[in-house]
């Protein structure tokens, strides 16, 4: 009866958390005061376990958090933008200058078929001179397409680059930040307990838990989650819980009947399981934790008994580690369980000065705890309750805790490394043509550390592109991560990764893997290009990019330099360019000279560029959360895309502009760990393969990221940028980048049939949706429609899409989402990712891409306002979609 009335206050409570616009809890027994970060108004629906003949208790439980925590991004999200036109008379483009005759959009030709058959009865919809539905200008006209061409383009060349052991962490640049950025010194999220840091704050990594909210979020070193217990749970402690989540303790949400295989709509891993926790008799509600040296890579937890005490337990935190470990000094040592010790046997030591104890927890797992004190001597760790392991007072020295999925054999490998920690890592890179290779290298430290092996545990991504130096290191012994699928266990203090296929000759032109990068179209394609390109130059670029947004500015950015580069070289008419490359020049130099309506600020607490947006309205969410660091890759990876190619299209440009884009690159991607002005790779996270968009927002569930198209974007810009301005190390950097990505987005993110990282039950959504360290969720921060969820993962279509979207994920995508018979047919689509879905259809079908796109009756609503038609025929063409 009494695990039966557990259970079903259990329920109740989960039931409760779901309900729209609930706030998350915190862990069972938490004090009301420690409210969980605000949720929105998306909520998970989510099935229990199936393991019911498990006792289910909140401690072996634990809590899952189902509504959807926002961290600064609205309810609802302007996308697309709208796009807005300037009235120019049919005779003139928009500078006013004559247009060229022969070259007129408004020429009539023979019409191609129309491929899409909800179009068929739809009037041409160009925008008229008076405004539409959107409130759009324009000439009515509709423009007109040729269709007699030669034969398809043929591979051409568009910058490609050589390079011979190119270093990718070379430094960008030691410019000071503009004087036309003010400096501040009063950001509105503090610095909680962050000392003894070197340089300034990697804000988007996964130890920020320990320094924002409450700071009892969990961080997640995959395979292990641990966080500051701050007296709750079974054990009441202050002490760091450390917990690692099995397959079977999953939650998974309502099955989407409209995606062929019904897949989960989200799958979520509980938090809040206490298995073992590392703490001390001293520590109580006076306990301080502060947090030290952070990296990266690393931090130092250190919890005190008070302010200001000498007694400390310091808990090396690294991504990967093999065990959970504290370094005591002069406490005494609780070992504690909020699930239950079952059994706890001194099981000798593995070689002098280690003392090891199994485990053996009330549900059924194994772990072992390895006690190596300073003086050597026999701990004697004594069981007080079921819940407390005990040792002795006035402790120095080492505990490590592991959970051991491998009976005698696994012991054996955690018994050869027991004793020596991970402190810290650091990532170097080379690129040599066309292969690029990476290393992690950790500083270890403990007993016999010089002699003793590390211990760490590799994602499946890592494991693909080991050397054979580290392939051959790694073991049989595999622990499940949260979100990544399972960890290996690898010996050694390094591992070198290679990526042999690196998209060296992919330049500003449409780029595919079979193809290359094409910049040589026919004459026939070149005057398609020319007779739609003037009635979206006559778009109010000025207007479109002067908004008080810097994502939504920075996309028009990109769009419009997109559009006069494939003017000006894919077509081959420089005046029909010339002029909109002079208005884009001009709004480019609004954000330059820091005049658009929310300038920029150095904030001078965390080490950034941030817009003063939320500085001026006391709105964490505006702007996304640019102003805490939310998606700033995505933001100023728009703009150095657009900078990439003014600069390539007219060097001298590039002096005067030049320390202001590498600024952005410097704060969003920054290749340095000694920049006293930004942190070293803020978003890019080396050890995962791909960025996290999240910054200074608390978060049960861990950073989290919903476009990996967008990330794909940064990197691909800071490639071109420096490809532009003649910095190799940048470009290879990018270069290496985009490798990782491809790798990792396919094994995590975009998920074929054949995917195994990922739960079998989610798989068939064929893109995680929004992807946190704790839970992926199927489903957008703005809307759930399926060109929603999927879209934000195509957009925006530049050369590098073909590159991370393989063939294979396009097509099962497509069939199972888009196609005719689809659940979501893109013939069905309205508004902008109805061309973001075409778009994105040119990887697999570029023949119908084009088609769609050249259609006499296109209606521009089909266009987003981060994109161009002009751009999405000529991606078509270049990918072999012309006729």
């Amino acid at each position: 009866m009494e695990r039966q009335l557990v259970w079903l206050s259990t329920v109740i409570l989960m039931w409760f958390q779901a309900i729209q616009g609930a706030y998350g809890l915190p862990q069972f027994g938490s004090k009301s005061s420690q409210a969980a970060p605000a949720a929105g108004t998306t909520s998970f629906k989510t099935q229990y376990p199936p393991n019911a003949d498990r006792i289910l208790t909140p401690a072996t439980q634990g809590v899952y958090h189902f509504s959807l925590e926002r961290d600064g991004h609205p309810s609802l999200q302007p996308f697309p933008t709208v796009i807005s036109y300037k009235t120019p008379t049919p005779e003139t483009n928009p500078s006013g200058t004559e247009i060229h005759t022969s070259k007129s959009p408004f020429s009539s030709v023979p019409q191609v078929d129309n491929p899409d058959p909800a179009s068929s009865s739809v009037s041409p919809t160009l925008p008229s001179s008076s405004s539409d539905a959107e409130g759009r200008k324009g000439p009515v006209t509709p423009v007109a397409l040729s269709t007699s061409y030669p034969e398809i383009p043929v591979k051409g060349t568009d910058t490609p680059s050589t390079m011979a052991s190119q270093d990718v962490f070379q430094p960008i640049s030691s410019d000071p930040i503009p004087t036309n950025i003010q400096s501040r010194d009063d950001h509105p999220v503090p610095k909680l307990g962050i000392v003894n840091a070197t340089g300034p704050i990697a804000t988007n990594k996964f130890y920020a838990g320990f320094f924002l909210g409450n700071r009892s979020c969990a961080t997640f070193t995959h395979p292990y989650s641990i966080s500051w217990a701050q007296g709750t749970g079974n054990a009441g402690s202050w002490g760091i819980s450390v917990s690692h989540i099995e397959a079977e303790q999953l939650a998974f949400g309502q099955p989407n009947p409209k995606i062929p295989g019904s897949p989960a709509s989200n799958y979520i891993n509980p938090i809040g399981i206490q298995s073992l926790i590392l703490s001390a008799t001293e520590l109580s509600n006076s306990t301080v934790l502060n947090v030290e040296q952070p990296t990266a890579f690393s931090a130092q937890i250190v919890l005190r008994p008070q302010n200001g005490s000498s007694q400390s337990i310091t808990f090396p935190v690294v991504q990967g580690m093999g065990y959970v470990t504290g370094v005591y000094n002069d406490l005494q040592p609780n070992i504690q369980s909020s699930i239950g010790f079952q059994k706890v046997v001194s099981a000798g030591s593995p070689r002098p000065g280690v003392f090891k104890y199994r485990v053996t927890l009330e549900d059924n797992k194994s772990w072992l705890v390895y006690v190596i004190p300073a003086n050597g001597t026999d701990p004697d760790l004594r069981l007080e309750s079921n819940t407390l392991l005990c040792g002795p007072s006035g402790f120095s020295g080492i505990v490590q805790v592991t959970k051991n999925p491998a009976g005698d054999a696994g012991e054996k490998f955690f018994d050869n490394s027991a004793g020596v920690y991970p402190v810290t890592a650091n990532v170097t890179g080379s690129v040599s043509n066309t292969t690029g290779t990476y290393s992690f290298n950790w500083e270890k430290a403990g007993k016999d550390a010089s002699s003793t092996p590390l211990l760490m545990f590799a994602l499946p991504h890592h494991v693909e592109s080991f050397d054979d130096n580290t392939r051959a290191r790694q073991i049989a012994l595999q622990l499940r991560t949260t979100t990544k699928g399972n960890a290996t266990a690898v010996i050694g203090e390094s591992w070198t990764m290679v990526e042999p296929d690196l998209p060296v000759d992919m330049g500003f032109a449409p780029w595919s893997p079979t193809r290359g990068s094409v910049t040589n179209f026919s004459p026939a394609i070149q005057q398609v290009i020319r007779d739609i390109a003037p009635t979206e130059l006559q778009q109010d670029m000025d207007a479109e990019t002067n908004l008080d947004s810097m994502y939504f500015s920075g996309k028009a950015l990109s769009k419009f330099a997109t559009l006069v580069y494939t003017v000006n070289t894919l077509a081959n008419d420089p005046q029909l360019a010339a002029s909109a490359l002079s208005t884009l020049k001009a709004c480019f130099a609004r954000f330059v000279t820091n005049h658009q309506k929310w300038p920029l600020v150095y904030d001078n607490v965390w080490k950034g560029v941030v817009s003063s947006a939320t500085y001026a309205t006391n709105d964490s969410g505006v702007d996304f959360g640019n102003s805490y660091y939310n998606d700033h890759h995505f933001h100023y990876g728009y703009f150095i895309h657009a900078a990439a190619i003014i600069g390539s299209l007219d060097p001298s440009w590039i002096d005067e502009n030049k320390a202001w884009v590498n600024m952005l690159v410097r704060d969003a991607g920054n290749s340095a760990a000694n920049d006293p002005l930004f942190p070293f790779s803020r978003a890019f996270d080396w050890f995962h393969g791909h960025s996290w968009a999240k910054g200074l927002f608390a978060s049960w569930d861990g950073k989290d990221q919903e476009s990996t198209s967008e990330d794909a974007m940064f990197a691909y810009a800071v490639k071109m940028w420096g490809n532009t301005i003649g910095d190799k190390s940048m470009e290879a950097r990018g270069n290496l980048m985009l490798a990782l990505l491809k790798r990792s987005l396919r094994n995590y993110f975009l998920m074929e049939s054949t995917n195994t990282n990922q739960p079998a039950q989610f798989t068939a959504n064929k893109v995680s949706g929004i992807m946190f360290e704790n839970k992926a969720d199927h489903t957008t921060y703005f809307g759930t429609n399926l060109e929603y969820i999927q879209g934000i993962h195509m957009l925006p279509i530049l050369p590098c899409s073909a590159y991370t979207r393989n063939q294979k994920f396009v097509t099962e995508e497509w069939n199972a989402m888009f196609a005719p018979n689809a659940s979501d047919p893109a013939s069905t689509v309205t508004g902008g990712w109805k061309g973001i879905l075409y778009a994105n259809l040119a990887i697999i079908d570029p023949k119908t891409s084009y088609q769609f796109f050249s259609q006499p009756n296109f209606d521009y609503s089909w266009i987003d306002g981060g994109a161009s038609r002009t751009w999405y025929l000529a991606y078509a063409a270049g990918l072999g979609g012309s006729p």
